[in-house]
């Protein structure tokens, strides 16, 4: 197993029936469907990806995976059925939250799943849903775009072309075992372990609710849109001062957090996509890693100046990014607390779209989402970039915060960012988080 692997293995075996790490997407296909060609594709897809066909077993006591030949592609195919009451869309929507929170073992069976259910005559529901151990986010992209792509060559009884990986999962899995050890793997715990060491152990947000003691991971969305107009000049300033759309987004919302904790030294968790060479871009499997991005907001700077901080703790955590971060944490040793994540509570992520291709003959292809109502941090913050522009999520954990509180956040978040580009010489503490219709409230309202 890989590092990533073995971690997960690890939460498994603590919580057999927990479906936290399952990831899914889905689709709505309007048309004529062929079927037995969707099913044949992605019998393709996994001759392609060898952890479509993984087994995880255990061998004198440690857990290895094994590559099987040729398995039966889990699809199942049904009716539509919705409980009394239920719209179509709501039925949808409830049926792929189920999906999602559907646990699989992971020992012994395949860690992938198909489900498709006929909504009418030319209207069907696809669900499709990986386990963390076999696969991340940039692999779900690659599932997607290869299962259409032979789809649409089965659906016209054109040959599929299947070509040769030059390289498997398990390969990268023992490269990183043999690699990532000695003196290189000392070399990179030491950048961590110096940057790491004396951060606080958690960040200081008020919550509306008292913190349980062990976390139930109960989570819930907030989606938000900004304007094309302020996403052009979030690009304009990131330009001006040398720094990617990534950083000014983490940066501001450093602000934001720092505005409602009124901590200095905050530590961020960031996704990255950890492929680093050729041949595993186009592989599926958890190469995804993840970083600590601790950067110091004191002594109310500017937020050009900001800007700079955050530059230097991205590049020179990104220098770092092969150490898996499971080996960042035993190194560093926090106390360990059932109640909240070590190192870091918040996450943020910047996820880049192109347009991928869903167009096939007789077939519309409609993207649903599916949002299994769990939150693996206190609160995160998912930014999507796109060609049409920037979109966005909190996710929070509804055993601390409202619904109502998180909604004012992301309102006091995009008013903050206007304030960021207009004005990027002020100090942190002069930006507004209030906008129009909320300041008139607390100024005019409340202080009758």
């Amino acid at each position: 197993m890989s590092y990533a692997q073995q971690r997960l293995w690890f939460l498994s075996q603590l919580e057999p029936e927990s479906w936290l790490y399952n990831l899914s997407f889905g689709l709505r296909l309007h048309g004529l469907l062929d079927v037995d060609a969707l099913r044949a594709s992605f019998e393709v897809v996994a001759t392609q990806h060898d952890q479509l066909r993984t087994w995880f077993l255990r061998v004198e006591g440690r857990p290895v995976q094994v590559d099987l030949d040729s398995p039966a592609v889990p699809f199942d195919r049904q009716a539509v059925d919705p409980a009394p009451g239920l719209s179509l869309e709501q039925y949808v929507e409830e049926l792929a939250g189920e999906e999602a929170r559907r646990p699989f073992a992971l020992e012994g069976g395949l860690l992938w799943r198909v489900k498709l259910v006929q909504l009418g005559d030319q209207d069907h529901l696809l669900l499709v849903t990986l386990h963390h151990a076999i696969a991340d986010g940039w692999s779900l992209n690659l599932l997607l775009a290869d299962m259409l792509a032979a789809y649409g060559a089965l659906r016209d009884g054109k040959p599929v072309p299947v070509p040769t990986p030059t390289v498997r999962y398990a390969d990268y899995a023992q490269w990183q075992r043999e690699w990532m050890t000695g003196e290189i793997l000392d070399r990179e715990l030491e950048y961590w372990k110096r940057t790491l060491t004396g951060a606080p152990s958690m960040l200081s947000l008020q919550p509306d609710h008292v913190r349980p003691t062990v976390q139930t991971f109960r989570g819930a969305r907030h989606n938000f849109t900004i304007a094309p107009e302020l996403t052009a000049a979030l690009q304009k300033l990131s330009r001006r001062q040398g720094v990617t759309l990534f950083m000014t987004l983490l940066a501001g919302f450093q602000v934001l957090l720092h505005r409602y904790s009124g901590d200095v030294d905050l530590s961020i968790g960031t996704p990255i996509a950890n492929r680093t060479s050729l041949e595993t871009e186009a592989l599926i499997g958890v190469f995804v890693n993840t970083l600590v991005l601790r950067t110091d907001v004191s002594g109310n700077p500017r937020f050009v100046d900001l800007l700079e901080r955050v530059r230097e703790v991205v590049l020179g955590a990104q220098s770092h990014q092969d150490v898996p971060f499971e080996q960042v944490v035993d190194a560093l040793s926090p106390e360990r607390d059932l109640s909240h994540a070590p190192l870091f509570q918040v996450m943020f992520a910047l996820q880049t779209l192109g347009r991928q291709a869903m167009e096939i003959p007789d077939l519309t292809v409609e993207p649903v989402e599916v949002d299994p109502g769990s939150a693996k941090f206190d609160l995160s913050l998912e930014m999507t970039q796109a060609p049409e522009g920037l979109t966005g999520f909190f996710e929070f954990n509804l055993d601390l915060f409202e619904p109502a509180t998180i909604e004012r956040m992301a309102a006091r978040f995009l008013t903050l960012l206007e304030s960021l580009v207009a004005e990027p010489q002020r100090t942190l503490a002069a930006f507004p988080l209030l906008d129009a219709v909320e300041r008139a409230q607390v100024v005019e309202g409340w202080n009758e």
